[in-house]
């Protein structure tokens, strides 16, 4: 995967600005009602530039926002069937500590098309009818090598701990900036608005002391 440039993606985002300055009122706005307002084009942009351009990985990426969730859909190879899956995911559950990052989605109008003529066992069971795609959860459940952050899924609901990433859990500025914002701010739900991703938050002034002194700390 690239590595993102923070020059590349300021640069980016300051030409973006200039030619939607609409967004600095807006980013005002929801500021002031404590949200944070991302732009969805964001999202196809950080798709489109740092997607791995390799076999395995999704291709033709399509990000909508579909009121209060997330339109996905993605051409990828399952098993060796290539498929279009298309999706509308929920953000349900947010609570993050410092040894947690646990997010509970709910999958909605999940599709499996299956490209071209492929006759893996997989697609026999696609155009059979045979898989019940109203209940994704209860698929992956039976994966035989789940990822290690997919610690629940049943129906169509998926719980994910990020924590469980190594490369996430083991890097010490993440535990340091979570030590820092967690006593003042968290997150109250994540919806889609007007083609843009809402991050709705929490401010808690009492715990501006304790992130007082974890700031200090780390100095």
């Amino acid at each position: 995967m690239p590595k993102p440039d923070p020059r590349v993606l300021a640069r980016t985002a300051g030409n973006y600005l200039k030619e939607h300055p609409e967004e600095i009122v807006r980013a005002l706005r929801s500021a002031l009602g404590l949200r944070a307002s991302i732009p969805m084009d964001a999202l196809r942009y950080l798709a489109r530039e740092f997607v791995p351009d390799n076999k395995k990985a999704p291709k033709d990426i399509v990000i909508e926002a579909a009121p209060p969730g997330v339109r996905v859909a993605a051409t990828v190879d399952a098993m060796g069937t290539p498929l279009r899956a298309s999706l509308i995911l929920h953000i349900e559950e947010i609570d993050i500590s410092l040894t947690e990052m646990r997010i509970g989605v709910r999958i909605e109008g999940l599709t499996l098309t299956v490209l071209g003529d492929s006759s893996s066992p997989l697609a026999g069971l696609l155009k059979s009818g045979a898989l019940d795609l109203s209940k994704p959860g209860n698929l992956v459940a039976f994966m035989p090598k789940r990822p290690p952050m997919l610690v629940e899924a049943k129906d169509d609901r998926l719980t994910l701990d990020l924590m469980k990433v190594p490369k996430l859990a083991e890097n010490p500025k993440v535990r340091r900036y979570l030590s820092i914002a967690l006593p003042v701010a968290s997150v109250r739900a994540i919806r889609t608005k007007d083609d843009h991703l809402d991050v709705h938050l929490k401010a808690n002034l009492g715990g501006l002391p304790q992130a007082i002194a974890a700031a200090r700390q780390t100095v």
